[in-house]
């Protein structure tokens, strides 16, 4: 009999965060769950970490899953909204690495790969891939969702693979591959 797996993929965001989960069998996945956190409508950026937090907390102890994967946040221009994004990522893998799950980051550009072949595809083809993958009936508003399920799905592909991204299995795993940061 094989071995059931479940996986949360994160798209970290202070405006909306999507998040995705899959079950694996053996090679086959299945489709759980998506949605997304809408936080737009929250001004003081305490509230929305603490938002982040709790439902990424709730997702895993509803859902339990084995594996993390999170998008990593891309080197964009504006340093305030990748302070901001590093702090919302930063909070989603303190919730899972408090519950001792194992968290893999992937960069944006590696997701699109996994899912589309392109590492240049929009939101909108990557969702249309995940449709078809996934037998999806119909896609969200915002694609945020699809982005945290592409993250999800990208880990499955990558399984087994060396060059996956870093992975956390801990506090201190997340510690020790970070310490050239943190000084």
């Amino acid at each position: 009999m094989s071995k059931e797996k479940i996986i949360m993929g994160i798209d970290p965001g202070t405006t909306i965060m999507g998040f995705g989960i899959i079950k694996v069998t053996g090679r086959t996945m299945t489709f759980v769950q998506m949605n997304e956190l809408l936080l737009n409508k929250y001004k003081d950026p305490f509230t929305k970490l603490k938002l982040i937090y709790e439902r990424t907390i709730e997702l895993i102890d509803t859902y339990n899953p084995d594996e993390i994967a999170i998008e990593a946040p891309f080197f964009g221009k504006n340093v305030q909204s990748m302070l901001k994004l590093g702090r919302a990522q930063g909070v989603a893998m303190a919730a899972g690495l408090s519950r001792q799950i194992p968290i893999t980051e992937y960069f944006p550009k590696k997701i699109k790969m996994a899912i589309t072949g392109n590492g240049n595809a929009s939101k909108e083809q990557v969702a249309k891939m995940l449709q078809s993958i996934l037998n999806l009936k119909t896609l969200p508003k915002n694609l945020d969702s699809t982005d945290g399920l592409a993250a999800a799905v990208c880990h499955f592909y990558n399984e087994g693979r060396l060059e996956t991204g870093k992975g956390y299995s801990g506090w201190a795993s997340f510690v020790k591959q970070n310490e050239d940061r943190i000084k």
